[in-house]
C-alpha cells in the first residue's frame, strides 16, 4: 500500500522538475496530477510489452498514479501494471495503484462467443446470479469480492490504494435508481469490510455519464445520495462511523466539461439547495476527482483540436500538454489520467506537469 512517507519521499525526489501543484493530496500523502491510464490497446503480447515499458518509464519519471480495471484489455492490463511496478526502480509504497470492478472480464483475449463465455465462466459456476446482471455488469457483493481477489492476484499485490465501483450507472438499464443506490450501499459495505481487512486503502466510484448528465437524464446518479450510502455503509461495518469513499472518476476535457459547467448535484449539506456542479460538490465533500479520457482518447493531441480561444490560455508546448493542463486546471481535480504505449508520448504527457495550470479565476474565464 502507498504510505505517507513514501509518497512524500517520491514528491521530494521529483518535485523540483515540475510546476506548482503538480503533486496533489491523494490518499495518505500526495501523488502526481498526471496519471497513467491502461484502458486502450489491443489484448496482444506486443501491446503488453509496450505498455509495460511506458508504465515503468512513467513511474521512474515522476508520475506515480496508475489506474487500471479488471476488464481492461481482457484482464491483461492489471497483470502488466503489476509487472511494471516490480520492474520500476521505485518502491511500490511510493505509487498509488487503483483498479475497478463491475464489468465481467474476459481472460486474456476476446472469446469467439462472448455470451457463451460469460455464461460458462460466471453464471454456471455461481460467480454471479443472472438476476444481478445488467448486460455484463454486476454490483453484487459476492461478485465484487471475487473480482477484487482476482485483481489482487493479477496485480501481484496485497493491497490496492483505491478500488472503484465501475460505471454503476450501467445498472440503471435493468433496475430503478433506488435499487441501484441500494446495490451501491451493499457494495460499499463489502468494500468497507475489505478496507478493514487491509485489502484496499480506500474506494471510489468510476463513472462515464452518471455525474455529468442532467438530473432528469436516465443515466444520472446523485452524488449526494451515493455519499449518503457510503456513510451508511461505514456506520454499519464500523468500528467507527467513518467511511472509505475517497474518490470519484469521470471524463473531463475541453469538449466534455460538464462536471464543471453543469449544476446537477444538490449540495452535501442541503438536499433542497440550489444545484452545484459535480466538481464543486466533490470539493465540499472532500472527495478526490480523477479525470479519465483527458486527451479525448487521443483526439485532443491533434493541432486545432482545442478551441483557439481556450488553447491560447493554456500552457504547454504541444496540444496534448495543453489538453492535459486544461483538465489539471479545473478546480478540485486531483489527477488527469492519460494512457499510451509510446515512450515519446509518455515523455510528452509527463512533461505537461512542468507547466503551471491555470489559476481558478483564469479557468473560470475560459467559460465566460
Amino acid at each position: 500500500m502507498a504510505t505517507r512517507d513514501a509518497l512524500w519521499g517520491y514528491r521530494d525526489a521529483f518535485g523540483d522538475a515540475f510546476g506548482r501543484t503538480y503533486f496533489r493530496r491523494f490518499g495518505p500523502g500526495v501523488a502526481a496530477s498526471v496519471g497513467l491510464g491502461t484502458y486502450l490497446g489491443e489484448p496482444t503480447p506486443a501491446v503488453d510489452d509496450a505498455l509495460r515499458e511506458t508504465l515503468r518509464l512513467g513511474i521512474e519519471s515522476g508520475t506515480n498514479h496508475v489506474d487500471t480495471a479488471a476488464n481492461y484489455r481482457c484482464g491483461r492490463s492489471e497483470r502488466i501494471v503489476g509487472e511494471a511496478l516490480r520492474d520500476a526502480d521505485v518502491d511500490r509504497e511510493a505509487v498509488v495503484v487503483a483498479t475497478k470492478g463491475g464489468f465481467l472480464p474476459f481472460d486474456g483475449e476476446r472469446p469467439d462467443d462472448p455470451a457463451a463465455y460469460l455464461r460458462e465462466r460466471f453464471v454456471d459456476p455461481g460467480v454471479v446470479d443472472p438476476a444481478d446482471l445488467a448486460g455484463a455488469h454486476s454490483l453484487a457483493p459476492g461478485y465484487l469480492e471475487w473480482s477484487l481477489d482476482r485483481s489482487l492476484d493479477r496485480l501481484g499485490l496485497e493491497t490496492v490504494d483505491c478500488y472503484y465501483v465501475h460505471n454503476p450507472e450501467t445498472q440503471l438499464e435493468a433496475r430503478s435508481r433506488e435499487a441501484v443506490y441500494d446495490a451501491l450501499e451493499a457494495a460499499f459495505e463489502t468494500l468497507e469490510r475489505r478496507r478493514l481487512a487491509g485489502d484496499l486503502g480506500a474506494y471510489g466510484v468510476a463513472t462515464w455519464d452518471a455525474f455529468r448528465v442532467p438530473e432528469e437524464a436516465e443515466r444520472y446518479l446523485s452524488l449526494r445520495e451515493v455519499l449518503a450510502r457510503a456513510n451508511a455503509a461505514g456506520e454499519a461495518v464500523g468500528p467507527d462511523d467513518d467511511h472509505g469513499l475517497a474518490a470519484i472518476q469521470l471524463p473531463f476535457t475541453v469538449h466534455m466539461a460538464d462536471a464543471f459547467t453543469r449544476a446537477n448535484q444538490r449540495p452535501p449539506d442541503d438536499p433542497h439547495g440550489e444545484p452545484i456542479s459535480t466538481l464543486e460538490f466533490a470539493h465540499e465533500a472532500g472527495l478526490s476527482v480523477v479525470t479519465s479520457a483527458s486527451l479525448g482518447q487521443g483526439d485532443l493531441a491533434a493541432d486545432g483540436s482545442i478551441p483557439a480561444g481556450v488553447d491560447a490560455r493554456l500552457s504547454g508546448d504541444t496540444p496534448a500538454q495543453r489538453a492535459l493542463n486544461f483538465a489539471r486546471s479545473a478546480p478540485g481535480v486531483t489527477c488527469a489520467l492519460v494512457g499510451t504505449t509510446d515512450p515519446d508520448h509518455l515523455r510528452e504527457n509527463v512533461a505537461a506537469g512542468t507547466f503551471d495550470p491555470l489559476g481558478a479565476s483564469a479557468f473560470d474565464a475560459v467559460f465566460e
